[in-house]
Parts: structure tokens; sequence; C-alpha cells
């Protein structure tokens, strides 16, 4: 492998189309300024100085999908409320397409609000999370319109993401829906999952963590040998043909079942010095591993793609997404 064979797979990553289901959300970033404590409380008072609204969950795999090709298309649910439409505004400005996405004026549109502030010769810390969100399962309706967009959809794209944050958008009826279809018109589906991993059987691949995958197998990953048998074991309980395994500083693994059995390949995390927040790496290698995938770059160098991109992404705080010309920079240097 040479800089210029990975350069070609890099250009490649344009050429695929994701349709991306899931949890879409909101990340509300409030920064201020310390003034004083409260004479009403023992509490900061803090002179506001910006706000920014990010993409993040599902919304921040479609964003890296959308900056790495380009052809990024969005299905789940959002509010009939003001952050429900700042969300959709945000999806289109980053040119990811909304058509399929869901309205459900009795759920709240998933948004996390942090609120951070810092002094005179400090750096920023982050003081408080609100999450406004609705924990209750979606309405028969809902969950039929969203299935419904499946249906429609899939045919148009190369491939399939199913990111789980826990939200509820994914039940078992969608994500059962979903893996008929990607089998039905022969597309790659990939599930970037926490936990039940049980409940995404039949996928073309899984990329949970190493600590989600620990509490999913029932024992910790020590030595090389743990590696393969948790690699054996979520291979056969998910019943993928892929499972990439992150494993933050200790890099990448990757388990392929075919006709010789379950083949093993890892790979060193490529950037150990510059980590200031993994918030959001998760969602740049599905995302990247995904298009790699799709675009008929083969398992491995799909995986080595990926950790590049999270070598790039971790470097800043919050969620961050990374464009091909970032990953042929990082690779000249």
């Amino acid at each position: 492998m040479n800089k210029e064979d990975l350069i070609k797979y890099i250009d490649k990553l344009s050429e695929a189309k994701v349709l991306i289901i899931g949890d879409f959300a909101l990340d509300e970033m409030i920064y201020g300024k310390t003034e004083r404590i409260s004479r009403e409380a023992p509490v900061l008072i803090l002179e506001h100085y910006e706000t920014k609204k990010i993409l993040g969950a599902a919304s921040n795999a479609s964003n890296n999908v959308a900056k790495l090709s380009g052809k990024a298309s969005a299905l789940g649910v959002y509010g009939d409320d003001y952050y429900g439409s700042k969300l959709i505004e945000l999806l289109n400005k980053n040119n990811i397409d909304t058509k399929y996405m869901v309205c459900d004026s009795e759920r709240k549109t998933t948004t996390k609000t942090r609120i951070s502030g810092s002094c005179n010769q400090s750096i920023t810390q982050q003081i408080v999370r609100i999450d406004r969100q609705t924990k209750t399962p979606l309405s028969k309706d809902t969950e039929n319109k969203i299935i419904n967009n499946i249906k429609k959809a899939v045919s148009d794209f190369d491939g399939i993401i199913l990111s789980d944050y826990g939200i509820g958008c994914l039940t078992d009826n969608i994500v059962k829906c979903a893996i008929e279809e990607a089998k039905k018109h022969n597309k790659i589906i990939v599930a970037d999952i926490q936990r039940n991993m049980e409940k995404y059987k039949g996928v073309s691949a899984i990329t949970p963590n190493q600590p989600d995958s620990e509490r999913q197998i029932g024992f910790f990953i020590k030595n090389e040998d743990d590696l393969i048998k948790a690699g054996e074991k979520l291979i056969s309980e998910s019943d993928s043909k892929y499972v990439l395994l992150t494993r933050g500083e200790n890099g990448m693994a990757l388990f392929e079942q075919n006709k010789d059995g379950i083949q093993y390949k890892s790979v060193p995390a490529f950037n150990k010095k510059e980590v200031f927040d993994v918030t959001g790496a998760g969602d740049t290698v599905v995302a990247t591993f995904t298009l790699g995938l799709c675009a008929g770059i083969n398992s491995e160098i799909s995986m080595i793609l990926g950790n590049l991109a999270a070598s790039i992404v971790i470097r800043y705080f919050g969620c961050h997404t990374v464009t091909i010309e970032d990953l042929k920079n990082e690779l000249s240097e």
C-alpha cells in the first residue's frame, strides 16, 4: 500500500450515495463569559457572547457522508417546533437531502443544549447540559410513514447507515424493514450501534466501539486472543459479513466472514498525540467505512480510510467532519 493508491481510493468515496436512517438530533452550544456569582443563588452569571447549532447523532453521520461525497439523504423524525425547523434548515445547508424526514407534532426535536463558560485566562468549560427529547415509542402512524419512506428510497441509494443513539427512532419494525429492503435491492447496510446488537441481525456490517462490545459479549478484551474471540462472537450474534471494532488508542480491528471462515485484520491508531475530543468520531468512521464499501473499495482499505478520517476529527472539540481534500492533505504529511 502506498499514498498514490490510497489517494485513488479516497477519490472513489465521492461516487457513493447513502441513506442515513436513525436518531437525528441538534446540538446547541451556548457560550458565555463569567461575570460574577449571583446574589440570588450560588450560581455563575454568564454574559452570553455566542450560540452555535451543530448537527449531532445521526445528523452528524449524515454530515460526514455529505462532506465526503455530497450525496447524503436523511430519514428520521423531528418535531413541529423551533428546533425542528432549525434542524431541517441546518441539514439542508449542509447539502443533506431532507425529503424523507418525517415531522411528528407530538414529539420534541431531539436537542442537546450545552452551556459553557470561561473567565479571563481560563479555558472554556461545559457547566450544564439540557436535553430536550421524547422518550416514548414512536406512534404507529409515524412508524408507518418512516417504513413507507424506506421502501420508496432504498433503490435510489448505494447503501444505508442505521445510526442508533437510543432515542427511539429505530424501532424493531423500522430496522426489520430497512434490512429487508437492503437485501431485496442488494444494498450495503451498516449499523452504528451501542447496544441491542441482536436487533440488527443480518446487516452487512456493524461498527461498535470496544466498551459497548465488551458489554455485549460479557468479557473484557485484554489481549489479542480476547480480541479474536470477541470478533467471532460479534460476527455470530449479528450475522453480519463485517464487524469493524473501534478501539480508541489501540486503533481498529476488522473481522470479515467469508467462505474460508472469519478473517481478522487490524490497524493501529494513526494519531495518539493530538487528541482533544472523540465526540462524533464514531460517526466519521461509519460514514467513511460505509462510503468505501458502497464505492466498491475492499473492507480493509475502507477501514484504513475510516481510521485516517477519525485521526483528523479527534483534534477538534465537538462534532467535526472531514472532506476528501482533508484526507489527501493528511496523507501528504
